[in-house]
C-alpha cells in the first residue's frame, strides 16, 4: 500500500471541491494517519480524524474543526493527542464530548443557578421570613461578586475576600450566618453531584467569632423596672402594644410583629398564628387573656382597618419590623440586659420557678420536646394548662406594673 504524502500548507489553502458529473461534490485530502480535509461543494474546508473505534471496532470519525481556524499545525498536533487516546484504548470522541459536556455544566452550575435549586427545596421547611432572610444576606453580600461563578470554581481564599469586609464592619453575625448557608449549598452540590467536596467547609474559622449573648433577659424581679420604662417610653401606641403584646404572648419577634387581625379568633378566645410564620413551621395557637384582649381593643381604633396589628409607620400596609422592640429596648436604656427574644426567657424563667408542667411550658413558647420520634406520636397541645398558665402570666405582668403602666392592665 503506497504511502501517504504529508500535505502542504499551500495545498491546503489552493484545495477545491471536486466537479464530477456536472456538478461540484466533496473531496477528501488525506494528510495520513487517518487526518483528512474536507472540502464541501460551497468551498469550506474542515478537519477530521478516521479512526477504529476501541470499544464496537467500527471505523468512525472525530470532527476537529473547520479551516482556516485549525491550520494543519493545529489539525496534526490534535490528531497526535487522539492517537495517544487511542493507543491507551481511550475513544478521543468520547473524551472530547465529556470534556464540552464538563464545561457546559461548568457554566450551567454558577452559584446563584445552584443556590436557586437549594432555596427552593430549603423554603418548603421555613418560614416565609426566614426564607427572606437566607436569600436577602445571600442576594447583599455573596452573589453580587461571586453569584456568576461556577461552583467548581469557588475556593476559599476568593469566598473569604468576599466576606472579609464585613468584619471590618464588625458585623460577625452577619458572617456566621453567611458561612452556613454557602456551605449548606455546596453540601447540597455535593450531594447531587454537581461537585465531588465542598473546598468552604472551614472557612468561618478564618474570622473572628460570634460573642453570644444567649438573649439578655432581666431577672424575674427585675419586670417593675421594665414595665416602669415601657409606660414612660417615647415610642408610638402601636409600637408600645407591640412591646406589651409580644411580652404577653412570650412569642417570638417576627411572629408578634406580623400578627394579622383575620387570625385573630375572639369567640374562642385564640390567636392562631399560621404555620408559615412559626420557626418549627405549625400551627401555634396562643390563648387570648384578659390582658391581651385589652390590648386588641386599644388597637382597634388606630389600626383595625389594616391587614396587621401593628402595621409599619413607613409603609402601612406591610408589618412592623421584627427588630422594632429591641430598637425601642435599646433606647429605653436596656441593651445588654434586655432583648425582645430575652422576653420568652424572662417568662420561661419565672413560670418555671412557679412550678407549672414542663411540656406545657415548652408548648406555650412553640418548643419541641423530645426526639422526632417521640414528637410524631406526641400531638397533645396542652391546651387546658396553657389557658391556666397564660392568665397566671398575663397577671403577673400587670401586677409587676403596679397597676397603672401597662395598656393590657387597663379596662376595656
Amino acid at each position: 500500500m503506497a504511502k501517504t504524502i504529508p500535505l502542504t500548507a499551500t495545498e491546503v489553502k489552493q484545495a477545491k471541491p471536486t466537479f464530477r458529473d456536472g456538478k461540484l461534490i466533496m473531496r477528501k485530502l488525506s494528510d495520513g494517519e487517518g487526518l483528512q480535509l474536507r472540502v464541501q461543494p460551497n468551498g469550506k474546508k474542515s478537519w477530521f480524524l478516521d479512526f477504529i473505534n476501541p470499544y464496537t471496532k467500527k471505523r468512525t470519525s472525530l470532527g476537529f474543526g473547520p479551516y482556516p481556524a485549525i491550520s494543519l499545525a493545529d489539525a496534526r498536533k490534535l490528531r497526535m493527542e487522539a492517537r495517544e487516546l487511542l493507543a491507551k484504548g481511550v475513544n478521543p470522541k468520547d473524551e472530547r464530548d465529556t470534556a464540552r459536556r464538563l464545561l457546559s455544566d461548568e457554566h450551567d452550575h454558577t452559584l446563584i443557578k445552584v443556590a436557586t435549586q437549594w432555596f427552593k427545596m430549603k423554603e418548603n421547611h421555613i418560614t416565609v421570613g426566614y426564607g427572606k432572610d437566607i436569600w436577602g444576606s445571600l442576594t447583599r453580600h455573596i452573589f453580587p461578586k461571586l453569584g456568576g461563578y461556577p461552583i467548581t470554581q469557588l475556593t476559599a481564599p476568593r469566598v473569604i475576600e468576599v466576606i472579609r469586609p464585613l468584619e471590618e464592619n464588625g458585623k460577625l453575625d452577619t458572617i456566621k450566618r453567611i458561612c452556613q448557608r454557602i456551605n449548606e449549598i455546596m453540601t447540597y452540590a455535593v450531594n447531587a453531584g454537581l461537585i465531588t467536596n465542598n473546598p468552604l467547609i472551614g472557612i468561618g474559622k478564618v474570622f473572628s467569632p460570634v460573642q453570644t449573648s444567649n438573649n439578655p433577659a432581666l431577672e424575674a424581679h427585675q419586670l417593675p423596672e421594665l414595665m416602669s420604662a415601657i409606660s414612660i417610653a417615647n415610642v408610638r401606641l402601636t409600637t408600645r402594644c407591640l412591646i406589651e403584646w409580644q411580652l404577653h404572648t412570650m412569642t417570638r419577634p417576627n411572629e408578634a410583629a406580623s400578627a394579622k387581625w383575620v387570625d385573630i379568633d375572639f369567640e374562642n378566645k385564640l390567636w392562631i398564628i399560621p404555620a408559615a410564620v412559626m420557626k418549627t413551621n405549625v400551627v401555634h395557637k396562643v390563648p387570648l387573656t384578659y390582658q391581651m384582649i385589652n390590648l386588641l381593643t386599644l388597637l382597634k381604633p388606630e389600626n383595625g382597618h389594616r391587614e396587621f396589628l401593628f402595621p409599619s409607620s413607613h409603609k402601612p400596609k406591610c408589618h412592623a419590623n421584627a427588630s422594632t422592640v429591641n430598637m425601642a429596648l435599646k433606647r429605653m436604656g436596656f441593651s445588654g440586659r434586655q432583648t425582645a427574644h430575652g422576653f420568652r426567657r424572662l417568662a420561661r424563667t419565672t413560670l418555671a420557678e412557679e412550678g407549672f408542667n414542663f411540656e406545657a411550658l415548652e408548648a406555650c413558647l412553640s418548643h419541641k420536646v423530645g426526639t422526632s420520634v417521640s414528637q410524631a406520636y406526641n400531638h397533645a397541645t396542652y391546651m387546658n394548662q396553657r389557658i391556666k398558665i397564660m392568665a397566671w402570666w398575663s397577671k403577673h405582668v400587670e401586677q409587676a406594673a403596679m397597676g397603672n403602666h401597662s395598656l393590657a392592665g387597663r379596662g376595656c
